[in-house]
């Protein structure tokens, strides 16, 4: 980076990239792992998946609140010479990092479909939904906060994510306008042209 700037990443991006595709990916696990009766049956396989579809997305949710926080509390401002990541650009990294991941989780779902149909889907969807909920939780902190927060891109690891991980030591922030992602990660909607 030029003259000491530092590549940053949007942590609710980061936070956000995952959403998505596990929520996909668990609802198409559902959806194929309800055709096999398995060995609980078909009711008990989809009342197993609506409770670890929520226990799920709470555990989600929660994991980590207080180091987020923290990092929130300390995050110093950004430099002039730091260098902010595109939204598209971050979730990609976060993607393509996990590819095998997600892979790997969409066939042990469909797997685990002929023990308990649809309840491996509805695992992976609610840690989609948990994800999604935890942007938008970021989300209200930045506007309370009124500054975006940001995360150096070397921090994130080879599979870019873990934005609150052991290797991140602090959270930069910005005004509330910077980069291209609202507060919670979402695409910045544009002012329609009149």
């Amino acid at each position: 980076m030029a003259r000491g700037g530092q590549g940053l990443a949007r942590v609710a991006v980061v936070v956000r990239a995952g959403a998505a595709p596990l929520w996909w990916l668990g609802v198409v696990a559902a959806g194929i792992g309800a055709v096999p009766e398995g060995l609980t049956g078909r009711r008990i396989g989809v009342l197993a998946g609506a409770a670890l579809f929520l226990v799920t997305a709470v555990v989600v949710l929660c994991a980590r609140r207080r180091r987020y926080t923290a990092l929130a509390r300390g995050a110093a401002r950004a430099g002039k010479y730091d260098v902010l990541q595109d939204r598209a650009v971050t979730a990609r990294n976060w993607r393509r990092g996990h590819r095998w991941w997600l892979l790997l989780a969409f066939l042990a779902a469909v797997g685990s479909s002929f023990a308990a149909p649809a309840a491996g889907g509805l695992l992976l969807a609610g840690a989609g939904a948990g994800l999604h909920l935890k942007a938008a939780w970021l989300g209200r902190l930045e506007r309370s906060g009124e500054a975006l927060l940001w995360v150096r891109v070397d921090w994130l690891g080879r599979g870019g994510g873990r934005p609150a991980g052991k290797a991140v030591k602090a959270f930069r922030s910005t005004g509330i306008a910077a980069g291209d992602a609202a507060p919670g990660g979402a695409r910045r909607r544009t002012a329609a042209l009149v």
